[in-house]
């Protein structure tokens, strides 16, 4: 006798639960891997902008180092004319108008020139640029006197930032000794450079609020500063992290760490001046180099907290469902699956041509982008072959459209196997056109490759009466050049391959004509 109903064990719906806590466990996955996925993205995006910014700070060190160290050097080569003629010649005794006309005439040559001194040894003004004499005035007491009076370097030595006696403005000071025939101190030549100078130039650059440039003595005392402050010229700046720990491990480099002046956190790029005693230091905020991209963070963070959220409700619907029914779970799965595949076909067809099966105009224009970006990063040739069926509207008005897509799928199969390598892309380009791509090849390759391709579609045999040949061949248009040294855009590559094309087209057809910076050449 069959077991009555009371007597049965009570059986839960099988796989119910477990597959419930399946379901509910990928969505915490999905939600988990989502949100890492967009902190990594978020922190890699950081990283990019940060080595963007310390690019951007080293070549601005770059610049002021170059700009400072050009500065000086004109300056002091004028002073060392100077020191060698007054050592070889003397002092004027008499008229000095010819000095002072000379003088003068450095000056007006040079825009950072504020004036230039001849300064006895005991300090008073001999002569200088702005007056022919200033016996009132005297340098006994000024730091590059000093110096000069005291070492016997011959050397240039840049002084702290003072304030001109005549013209009551900011200057740095570039100085040479001058010694008497027995190596006695014979007095000191000096040129002023004018502070605002340097202020102009650093203005042209777009630092920010909170960006600084500075040039230092490398002993640690400030002489330029933008942004300018008075207050800060002449400040020992030697106990700061860029003097202590950064410099006596490198003379040059980029690191980050925060001002003690401001306290603000900055990418500084600093680096010893050639041949003179100084130091450049070029430093961006870290905070506004980060703005775009909190700006950012702060969207996509907002997004995928939507996302998560619509997730998550979706994920608690679906679990309801499946507490209803369970058998619903396989649809669902079928679906996605469908879906996926669905989504991959789609992205294939997107990316291919309907007729010849090469890659279409999207596909090439996006690779011939990510080609181009990558031959400027390894400085590497890039080469681009273009070709064009040749009558090809004469053959479809004789054989029709029919026969001329079969046509173009013939010649599309030739040209596809030209591609060997895995970064060689193949495209319809667009009508009868297509093209080859060919990353790190040379224009000598990239014409064998062509000169291949229209050999193997001519021993096709393509029956064409509209072509003088009596069938189908093509012309080729060969470029290829290394994009670096200049700008480039790789429109310049299409339009080189599409004037090789043309010559090829006014050449007779049925040839290979190759275009370069260096070459223009038919074959």
């Amino acid at each position: 006798m069959a077991p009555s109903p009371e007597a049965s064990p009570a059986q839960p719906p099988p796989q119910r639960r477990p597959v419930t806590l399946l379901a509910a466990t990928f969505i915490v996955l999905v939600c988990v891997c989502m949100l890492v996925m967009q902190l990594w993205q978020t922190l890699r995006a950081r990283e990019i902008q940060l080595t963007e910014a310390k690019a951007a700070a080293t070549n601005l060190a770059h610049a002021v180092a170059q700009h400072a160290y050009d500065t000086l050097k004109q300056a002091d080569t004028i002073l060392v004319g100077l020191v060698e003629r007054l050592e070889k010649d003397g002092f004027p005794a008499g008229d000095t108008t010819r000095l002072h006309q000379l003088l003068a005439s450095h000056v007006s040559e040079l825009p950072q020139m504020h004036a230039l001194f001849i300064i006895g040894p005991d300090g008073d003004w001999l002569l200088n640029s702005q007056s022919k004499a200033s016996p009132e005035l005297n340098s006994a007491g000024r730091e590059y006197f000093n110096y000069h009076r005291d070492h016997r370097d011959r050397g240039a030595h840049i002084g702290p930032p003072i304030l001109g006696r005549a013209s009551g403005a900011w200057v740095v000071t570039v100085s040479r000794r001058l010694d008497r025939p027995d190596g006695g101190f014979a007095g000191v030549v000096m040129a002023s450079i004018d502070m605002q100078y340097f202020s102009r130039y650093y203005q042209r650059f777009a630092i920010g609020h909170s960006g600084a440039i500075f040039i230092a003595l490398d002993k640690g005392i400030m002489l330029v500063r933008r942004p300018f402050d008075e207050n800060s010229l002449g400040r020992d700046i030697s106990r700061l992290p860029l003097f202590l720990e950064h410099l006596p491990r490198a003379p040059e480099s980029t690191v980050t760490f925060t001002s003690g002046q401001d306290g603000i956190t900055r990418i500084n790029s600093y680096r010893r001046v050639q041949q003179y005693p100084l130091v450049v230091s070029a430093a961006l905020s870290q905070g506004e180099m980060l703005v775009g991209w909190r700006a950012e963070a702060e969207l996509h963070a907002a997004v995928a907290a939507i996302l998560t959220l619509g997730l998550v409700l979706l994920g608690l619907r679906l679990l309801k469902q499946i507490r209803l029914r369970a058998e619903a779970e396989g649809e669902l799965l079928t679906a996605r699956h469908a879906l996926e595949n669905l989504n991959r076909t789609l992205a294939t067809l997107a990316m291919q041509d309907g007729l010849t099966g090469l890659a279409n105009r999207r596909h090439f224009d996006t690779a011939l982008q990510d080609e181009f970006s990558r031959a400027i990063r390894n400085a590497s040739a890039l080469a681009l072959i273009m070709i064009d069926v040749d009558c090809f509207k004469q053959y479809n008005d004789n054989y029709g459209h029919a026969a001329g897509d079969a046509c173009l799928r013939e010649i599309g199969k030739v040209v596809a196997k030209s591609s060997h390598r895995p970064g060689d892309v193949t495209a319809r380009y667009g009508g009868e056109e297509l093209v080859v791509l060919l990353p790190g090849s040379d224009l000598r390759g990239a014409i064998a490759v062509a000169e291949n391709i229209r050999l193997a579609i001519h021993r096709l045999e393509l029956p064409h009466a509209g072509s003088p040949g009596g069938m189908v061949t093509v012309s080729v248009g060969v470029a290829a050049f290394v994009p670096v040294g200049r700008e480039r855009r790789p429109l310049e590559l299409i339009e080189a391959a599409d004037k090789a094309l043309y010559q090829a087209k006014a050449g007779g057809k049925n040839r290979v004509c190759a275009h370069s910076e260096m070459l223009e050449r038919c074959a």
